[in-house]
């Protein structure tokens, strides 16, 4: 798969995701935490499904075949 997601965008979608899980399990949100886990591992791929679809890249060139 071709890494669409760039550095600052691959560092928010894995600090997005740790707060959904967190709060997930700390209760305010509960079971709907569990949402966290998609920005946590498009973040941890490097690859969004969403972005491809709408041909979007967050990615420098340099680094998308790695």
């Amino acid at each position: 798969m071709t890494r669409n997601v760039g550095g600052i965008d691959k560092g928010l979608r894995i600090a997005a995701g740790l707060v959904l899980l967190a709060l997930g399990w700390l209760g305010p949100l509960g079971w709907w935490g569990l949402i966290g886990l998609v920005p946590l591992a498009t973040g941890l791929m490097g690859t969004c499904p969403v972005y491809s679809l709408l041909g979007l890249n967050t990615c420098p060139l340099d680094q998308r075949s790695a």
